[in-house]
């Protein structure tokens, strides 16, 4: 991908030298085991949910460890990148908004290291990145991109911008009005929380397509950045995450997708650039 060093986003929140906390006691004062723990720890990465706020908050706290200065400074080239990314990708969002008449409203990015504390609660970076609709900030463990890489095999610049993309898309939902809608559809129809969360999802991933189609207009891309952009969005389907940590595929608790929605999506927002074109909450069931 082409894109210009310009320093550090004037929307970037850097806490990965702050000390976070993580929760040892359960409800009512009952201690966890690590077995317990770690459980909490892989449904969190498995369905993308932080299962670990279940512990409540009457529990000690112990510290997790701050990143060093030295850590920091070897990470700074790809703070410049995400900087670049998420600057660029809400200047094109502004952009569309602007179209329409309305007015776009920046989030913040908030780079941390093992724990976090947000509007939404306490998130492990085992959960991945996420957006709080409560405080309009992307979070997001730069350690993710080497999992990305290792782990789910989508190497390459682009895979990390569509991550971040991904993640712009929520904050574009919330200024819609469809995050607090979506919600809303979910208490009044528990039976299809699921559902409607992986629609939402789904159109999270058209809309780091319209952000990835202006790229190719503004001729941004090198050969085989989209099929990084497209890997990236196969390796972090449901099913493709529920075969490699158990070994089987559970369709009816899939939160974000399948790898071929998560594709299909992502590249119709490539191809079309038109946020009208992702209306997932509008396809058959």
């Amino acid at each position: 991908m082409r894109w210009k060093r310009r320093g550090r986003s004037a929307n970037l929140e850097d806490r990965r030298g702050q000390r976070s906390t993580r929760l040892g006691l359960g409800r009512g004062g009952t201690r966890l085991g690590l077995g317990g723990i770690l459980v909490l720890l892989v449904l969190s990465f498995v369905f993308k949910q932080d299962f670990l706020s279940l512990l409540g908050a009457t529990g000690t706290t112990s510290g997790v460890s701050a990143a060093s200065p030295q850590f920091i400074e070897n990470q700074e080239p790809l703070v410049e990148f995400v900087s670049f990314v998420l600057d660029d990708a809400q200047t094109t969002w502004a952009s569309v908004f602007s179209r329409s008449g309305a007015g776009y409203r920046d989030a913040k990015l908030v780079l941390f290291r093992d724990a976090v504390r947000s509007a939404c609660g306490f998130a492990q970076a085992v959960t991945g990145p996420f957006y709080c609709p409560g405080d309009q900030k992307v979070y997001i463990d730069l350690a993710f991109y080497d999992e990305l890489r290792s782990r789910f095999g989508a190497p390459g610049d682009f895979a990390q911008a569509y991550v971040l993309a991904h993640e712009i898309g929520h904050h574009v939902q919330n200024l819609l009005g469809t995050e607090a809608e979506m919600r809303r559809a979910q208490r009044a129809q528990p039976q299809l929380r699921n559902e409607l969360s992986v629609r939402m999802e789904l159109q999270a991933d058209c809309y780091a397509g319209i952000w990835a189609h202006s790229t190719v207009q503004r001729d941004m891309l090198d050969g085989g950045d989209v099929e990084e952009g497209l890997g990236a969005a196969a390796a972090v389907g449901d099913d493709r995450i529920q075969r490699q940590s158990s070994g089987y595929v559970n369709p009816e608790t899939f939160t974000h997708g399948s790898s071929e929605q998560r594709v299909a999506w992502f590249r119709r927002g490539l191809q079309s650039g038109t946020p009208n074109d992702c209306d997932t909450f509008a396809m058959n069931r």
